[in-house]
């Protein structure tokens, strides 16, 4: 019986660590990407370079975990920023780069929370529009804890 509950104890542990590791894996793998300067009418714009690993998931549906990061003075329930790390430290507010954000395109609003947030949805790459964030997830959803 000890063996049974142990070998379930495993089981459970390792599944959790997946999880966490699919999670990571997705942020991991998006921060493969560099920039090159580009010109435009207002200055000089930094582009991503979207690694061959970052554009292998384009279009696929991606799950990410993260902390809603409030924008323009307002959470906005169906159009959020999700980023990898807690908002001290994230791309707008401390150390965290580009790549450590992601705008989110739900198909139900949610409601704002502090505490860590699980979103899945398809990827689009933006390299182009300096308006938007350069990963999107289009048709998110919150997936469960």
């Amino acid at each position: 019986m000890k063996k049974g509950a142990f070998l379930i104890g495993l089981l459970l542990a390792l599944a959790t660590f997946s999880q966490q590791t699919y999670a990571q894996g997705v942020w991991k793998s998006l921060s493969e990407v560099t920039y090159k300067i580009s010109k435009d009418n207002f200055g000089e714009l930094y582009v991503p370079v979207f690694s061959e690993n970052i554009k292998k998931i384009e279009g696929k549906v991606v799950e990410a975990d993260g902390y809603i990061i409030p924008f323009e003075g307002m959470f906005k329930p169906n159009h959020i920023i999700l980023s990898s790390l807690p908002l001290a430290e994230c791309f707008f507010c401390g150390s965290g780069g580009p790549e450590t954000v992601m705008e989110a395109m739900l198909t139900k609003p949610i409601k704002y929370t502090s505490k860590r947030v699980k979103i899945r949805g398809k990827l689009t790459l933006n390299a182009n529009d300096p308006e938007k964030l350069m990963y999107i997830l289009k048709e998110a959803v919150l997936v469960e804890n």
